[in-house]
Parts: C-alpha cells; sequence; structure tokens
C-alpha cells in the first residue's frame, strides 16, 4: 500500500526517517509547485533522482564539459546515441572510456544530493511513497545515506533563515557601480555575471545549474557586499491639469442603507468574533505543529553528532510555543518525544499537540 498525503501534514525529515528505519525499497514521488520529482530508495538509502525540471543526461554532460573531462562535440554525438538505446549517458561514458568512472559517480551523487537537499526548501506539495523493486545499476551503483541528506536539510533549514524574506524567486537585481569593488568568490563571480538588470531569480537559477537556496545564499552575499542591488520598478508619473472642484452633495438617502448594513454587523458580531478566535486557535496550533517537527529533526541531528538525545531542550531550543509556554521534551536511550500544552497550558488534556 502507497503512502501518501501533503507535505503540511508529514514532513519531509518524518517521510525520510520512516523509509530510513524501516530500511523501505520503492519510489518517492514529490510535487511541488515548480518541479515533480522522483527518490528512488534501496534498503532505506537513495540510490537516484529525477526531476522534471533538470534532465539528469543534460546536467551530467553540461558539468564534464565545463570541467574540461569532456568534448561539447563529443557530448552531442553520444546524446544522440543515448537517444536511441535508452542507455543513461553516464553508463555510455564508461563502457567507452571516455570518463572515469569514479568521476561520474562524484558528479552524480553531488547531483542527487543537490536534488534532495533543495526539497527541504519546500513549504508546501504533495508525497506519494510505492513500495516496489528498484534495480541496482551493477556498472555504475549509487547509493547515498539517508541519515547524511537529512543533516544537510537540517543545514537548509537552519540558514534559509539567513535568506527568507530578503529575496524571492520574482526579485529582479542590478550591478552597482562602484569603484573598489571586494574580491568575490568563485561562485560569488559566476552568479554576478548572470545579473543584468533583467534576469529575476529563478531565471538565475536555470541559468547557473543550481538549486534555488543555493544561488539565494549567493545573491543575498552580493548584496551584503555593496555589489548587487535590488532593481526598483519606478512608477510613472504624469503632470494632470488642476480641475475646477465641484460641490459636493451627500445622498442623505444612503444613510438608510448605512444604517441596514450596520445593524445586520452588529447582529453578526458576536459570530464574527468566534469565527476570528477560532481561526486564531487553528494559526497557532499549525504553528505549533511547525514548531514541534523542527525540533524533532534537531533532536536527531544532535543524537547523530553526539551519540544520545540531548538531556534538555534547552540545548535544542529555547522557544516558546505560540501560547507563551516552553515546549515539554520527555527522552530515554530510545526515543524521545516533544509536546505543546495548547491553549489551556495544561498538560493531558484535549488541545495538546504532539
Amino acid at each position: 500500500m502507497a503512502l501518501e498525503g501533503s507535505l503540511k501534514d508529514f514532513g519531509l525529515a518524518d517521510i525520510f526517517q520512516l523509509i530510513y528505519f524501516q530500511k523501505k525499497t520503492g519510489i518517492l514521488a514529490l510535487d511541488g509547485k515548480l518541479d515533480r520529482i522522483r527518490l528512488s530508495f534501496i534498503e532505506g538509502n537513495i540510490t537516484g533522482a529525477e526531476s522534471r525540471r533538470r534532465i539528469e543526461s543534460n546536467r551530467l554532460g553540461k558539468v564534464l564539459v565545463k570541467k574540461g573531462l569532456l568534448e561539447e562535440q563529443t557530448l552531442q554525438a553520444i546524446l544522440e546515441e543515448q537517444s536511441s538505446s535508452n542507455v543513461k549517458l553516464g553508463n555510455i561514458l564508461i563502457k567507452k572510456g571516455l570518463v572515469d568512472k569514479e568521476k561520474i559517480q562524484e558528479i552524480l551523487r553531488g547531483q542527487i544530493q543537490e536534488t534532495v537537499v533543495q526539497l527541504f526548501s519546500w513549504k508546501q506539495g504533495a508525497y506519494e511513497f510505492t513500495p516496489q523493486a528498484v534495480p541496482t545499476d551493477k556498472e555504475l551503483p549509487i547509493s547515498l545515506d539517508t541519515q547524511h541528506l537529512l543533516m544537510e536539510g537540517l543545514r537548509i533549514v537552519d540558514e534559509w533563515t539567513d535568506v527568507e524574506g530578503k529575496i524571492t524567486l520574482d526579485t529582479v537585481f542590478r550591478k552597482k557601480t562602484e569603484e573598489s569593488v571586494p574580491v568575490l568568490t568563485e561562485e560569488e563571480n559566476e552568479i554576478l555575471s548572470f545579473i543584468d538588470g533583467e534576469n529575476d531569480v529563478s531565471t538565475i537559477v536555470d541559468l547557473s545549474e543550481k538549486d534555488d537556496f543555493e544561488v539565494s545564499k549567493i545573491l543575498v552575499r552580493l548584496m551584503e557586499k555593496g555589489v548587487v542591488e535590488k532593481k526598483e520598478v519606478a512608477p510613472v508619473l504624469t503632470e494632470v491639469p488642476p480641475v475646477e472642484a465641484k460641490k459636493a452633495t451627500f445622498p442623505y438617502g444612503f444613510l438608510i442603507v448605512i444604517a441596514i448594513v450596520l445593524s445586520l454587523f452588529l447582529s453578526l458580531f458576536p459570530l464574527l468574533r468566534s469565527s476570528a478566535n477560532i481561526f486564531k486557535q487553528f494559526t497557532a496550533s499549525f504553528i505549533a505543529s511547525r514548531d514541534i517537527n523542527a525540533l524533532r529533526l534537531k533532536i536527531e541531528a544532535y543524537k547523530f553528532q553526539h551519540g544520545a538525545y540531548p538531556e534538555n531542550i534547552d540545548l535544542i531550543s529555547k522557544n516558546l510555543d505560540p501560547w507563551g509556554n516552553p515546549y515539554i521534551y520527555k527522552q530515554d536511550e530510545y526515543t524521545f518525544m516533544v509536546i505543546s500544552r495548547g491553549a489551556d497550558g495544561k498538560e493531558g488534556t484535549s488541545d495538546d499537540i504532539y
């Protein structure tokens, strides 16, 4: 039976942990606004990643050419052969002895990791895990430790706060003309080359072949160094000739309509206030659930690094729940639990959030 649902209800970290600890083999399909990604698992570890936006053979070929490991003309000939034989590009290159197996494995592992890690920036989407046999590529085996990628996901969660709110995929940048240019890294210079006052962030992501998180971080660094700035769209102002003011007249008959609307609003006010309170509590519960998921991921990361769960939650976070109460943390050698007391502030009642 397939495991499916929304990433809002069951986070990516929880899905990965379930697949990893139960050593599942199958395909995890994730649908987001901008991409559809399929991850292959064998015995709980990730063995492949497919992205609808970024075709694996195209990405691998471009990287090999950029690194000087393959000529562009040779790549085009191999791609034509691949389209008719349906054999993976990496396997053809190894068979022909054009590129070392270890080099291809290194690039593919990096691309899979990049694809997986950028998933942790998804705030919404649908998932479906289907248990099924996944063939092993004996000529070019790839396997990534799922726990390691979870740690990378945790890093993304922590560092994304440095980017979030500063830029969006629609932000357009332009270069600043400064006499003294600060020293830039190779990555910063690469991203800077794509900034022309017209390309937005999503276009730069496509041109750079990097994930949106990495590109966003680099753009923020370029802003902080004073190399680029957001392009503001100036409003178009036109001079309007003065118009002679007319004496205002008030439609007194409209007072009747106002009185009726006001009476109706006053009669519905208790109901509206009750609905507002319900919505407020729902929002707070959602925030508490989101925070608990983040805390669970950080606690698992702590155990991965230190060999045991933290003795108290202050070692992970001192944040309070939406009602101003500290989160309850319970742990032993084998498991742990994080709880919010909910709106009533009492543990063990029906509004507790796990």
